[in-house]
């Protein structure tokens, strides 16, 4: 007999119940014996420590977001306030931990309180009862995370469930501006006044906010998933035209289909997209590049991450319209090929994507379309990356095929809608992400 679907709210609270209760469980399976591995990271790129849990499986992403930019107007931080980031699960498991980022800092960010629960419904501030866990850093309950660098909480037991929101809070009692930011979320965070890091109905945070601060990654314990997916983008990744905290852009379409999908690869879903990301260059170059671009960012937000496996990789857009603009499309694809290779070294296997049509996005010309064309004849013709997904031919209007079909046009003419963001999602081939890296392109 065939029953209905649940509405999304009862469905999630039928969720997070079985949660609470295989909160309790999960102890026996992830134990206390647990490696430390939080430990500064003062460079670019991250070398995760080796410490395991007894139980088998292997630490994976399930979340992650790049940092994008030092906040503008946060000379002093958040000193006194708690943040509450809300992230949502691509995938689940036993145990999880957290990274902090303090890349665009000028001062150290100092971290007395962390902690990180189950959300009790889809974007509360309220956490799952029995789920809050009290983050330690190296065996510590508080943490410095240095100028310019990064984080790694120890693991804690918790049932973390696939497609979840998870609830991770800091407090920093001291002034530590700039903050490190990204700004794109599509999903509402909140804000209390005084270390509320571990008040877990939820009532102090009666501030609400577009952004994510700090937080940078979650990693899972799991004996599911075999690696993650990691799509570095810019705002069509970033999914700045979704609906706001329903997790509908490309990548959490793709994440569904992953858990779903008979013969699909068990991968965590990484988001790295950025808006305004071009390939070749940066924003402002001083003192910190905010919004680096995607070849000097390739080695932090792609192989740094824990568990990748694959890489889709959908830039080139703003490098053609933004300036200084680049007309020459093989300047674009030398860059694109200069990931890919240092994917390879990585041993990654590279997917890359078309350049979906811009016309009639404001101050889009006919030249810029001529070097849009160029890019994308190159990548189909092959030798650039392991696998094509064409989102172009999936998202372009037929009749008119330098611009986006109605359907998946948000109505700027360069941004997809949700139905557009479900396409480019169905448009990947799931067997395309299995398999190693070419041995050479």
């Amino acid at each position: 007999m065939n029953r209905p679907p649940l509405p999304r709210g009862t469905a999630y609270a039928v969720l997070a119940a079985l949660a609470a209760v295989v909160i309790v469980i999960s102890t026996a399976i992830f134990l206390g014996t647990a490696g430390r591995d939080g430990r500064t990271v003062t460079g670019s790129h991250e070398n995760r420590g080796s410490a395991e849990p007894a139980a088998s499986g292997q630490w994976v992403g399930t979340w992650a977001t790049a940092p994008a930019a030092a906040e503008p107007n946060t000379p002093k931080g958040f000193a006194g306030m708690s943040i509450r980031n809300v992230v949502h699960t691509s995938i689940g498991g036993t145990g999880a931990r957290i990274q902090l980022s303090n890349l665009y800092g000028t001062v150290p960010l100092a971290v007395t309180h962390a902690s990180l629960a189950v959300a009790a419904a889809p974007g509360s501030p309220a956490a799952v009862p029995g789920s809050m866990q009290r983050l330690t850093f190296a065996g510590q309950p508080t943490a410095t995370v240095p100028v310019g660098g990064s984080l790694i909480s120890d693991p804690v037991r918790l049932a973390v469930p696939a497609a979840a929101d998870l609830l991770v809070t800091t407090y920093s009692p001291t002034p530590s501006g700039p903050v490190t930011y990204h700004a794109s979320a599509r999903q509402t965070s909140f804000i209390a006044r005084g270390d509320q890091a571990e008040e877990p109905l939820g009532t102090a945070y009666t501030t609400k906010t577009p952004y994510w601060r700090y937080v940078s990654g979650v990693d899972v314990w799991t004996q599911e998933a075999h690696g993650a997916v990691v799509a570095l983008g810019d705002s069509i990744t970033d999914g700045v035209t979704s609906s706001t905290g329903l997790n509908r852009r490309w990548t959490d379409f793709l994440a569904a289909r992953l858990r779903t999908e008979p013969g699909a690869p068990r991968y965590g879903v990484l988001n790295e997209g950025i808006s305004g990301n071009r390939i070749l260059l940066s924003n402002s170059p001083s003192p910190t590049a905010n919004n680096l671009s995607g070849l000097s960012r390739f080695d932090r937000d792609v192989l740094g991450r824990t568990g990748a496996r694959v890489v889709v990789i959908a830039l080139g857009v703003n490098d053609i319209l933004r300036k200084p603009q680049v007309d020459n499309p093989q300047q674009i694809v030398d860059g694109l090929r200069s990931m890919v290779r240092r994917a390879h070294e990585r041993g990654l296997r590279v997917v890359g994507s078309t350049l979906m049509p811009f016309h009639g996005h404001k101050g889009a010309v006919q030249r810029q379309e001529v070097t849009r064309q160029g890019v994308n004849q190159i990548i189909r013709s092959g030798g650039v990356f392991d696998s094509v997904v064409d989102f172009d031919r999936t998202l372009r209007d037929p009749a008119a095929p330098e611009r986006l079909l109605p359907a998946y046009d948000s109505g700027d003419h360069l941004h997809p809608s949700d139905a557009g963001y479900e396409a480019m999602a169905q448009a990947l081939d799931l067997e395309a992400l299995k398999g190693q890296a070419a041995a050479a392109l």
